[in-house]
């Protein structure tokens, strides 16, 4: 069966503080698929994955996003775009003065949620979904590292999106923790959501596979998983 098409870049130039950052994109990205994207820190991958939701300007070329064409989109639409992806930031990003589950409700609310029977179950079930269903009274102080990035997972789940962006979120901790996240979003890809992780870390690759997209040079390349396999010192970052 096809997969749907959730992304669809042709030609495009990224544009960051008007600096063109990449040029002459071209990318596609399915449903369900789990993606690499590699490159030195300023290369581009944060300005690709903010380009996705509108952060980042896309000046030229076609591009479009869900059913958005995003260079023509309107202000108003923006929410809704938005909406459709899960963002996992490397610094937790956590409200420090309300619980776990203050912080989950925060967003729902924030995002449209109205009904208090829903949010609850809700925020129940991505709790559940990342292995924290015990800890919702908790204080993000009282969390580990690894606990908060599990929430912030959690965070990004709550509206069901279609896309999940992990800008190096195993970045702030160990090797055995980050394993952890890293195969909870995985497991996340195996259940339909796309997600897309940039990351550092080339270990990831040998355990949990899946395509590598590498910035390099202003330039977006693709690397098939066949020539890594022949090759696992190929050049990827």
């Amino acid at each position: 069966m096809e997969k749907r098409t959730l992304i669809k870049y042709e030609g495009v130039d990224i544009c960051q503080q008007e600096l063109v950052i990449l040029k002459d994109i071209n990318l596609e990205i399915h449903g369900g698929e789990f993606i690499y994207l590699l490159g030195k820190v300023g290369s581009g991958k944060s300005s690709l994955l903010k380009s996705f939701y509108r952060e980042a300007p896309v000046l030229s070329g076609s591009a479009r996003v869900f059913d958005y064409n995003i260079r023509k989109m309107k202000r108003s639409e923006i929410p809704y775009l938005r909406r459709k992806f899960g963002i996992v930031f490397q610094d937790f990003q956590l409200l420090i003065d309300r619980s776990v589950h203050e912080n989950l409700e925060f967003v729902l609310r924030a995002t449209g949620w109205k009904d208090k029977n829903a949010i609850e179950s809700q925020i129940d079930s991505v709790l559940h979904q990342v292995g924290m269903a015990t800890k919702g009274y908790k204080m993000p102080h009282q969390l580990s590292g690894g606990e908060q990035q599990r929430i912030v997972i959690a965070r990004a789940l709550l509206n069901s999106p279609d896309i999940i962006l992990a800008d190096e979120p195993t970045g702030n901790l160990d090797p055995e923790t980050g394993g952890g996240l890293v195969d909870l979003l995985y497991q996340i890809s195996l259940a339909g959501t796309t997600v897309i992780m940039a990351t550092h870390n080339l270990g990831w690759l040998d355990l949990y596979r899946g395509r590598i997209i590498r910035c390099e040079d202003e330039k977006l390349y693709e690397i098939s998983s066949t020539a890594y396999e022949e090759d696992p010192a190929i050049n990827l970052v």
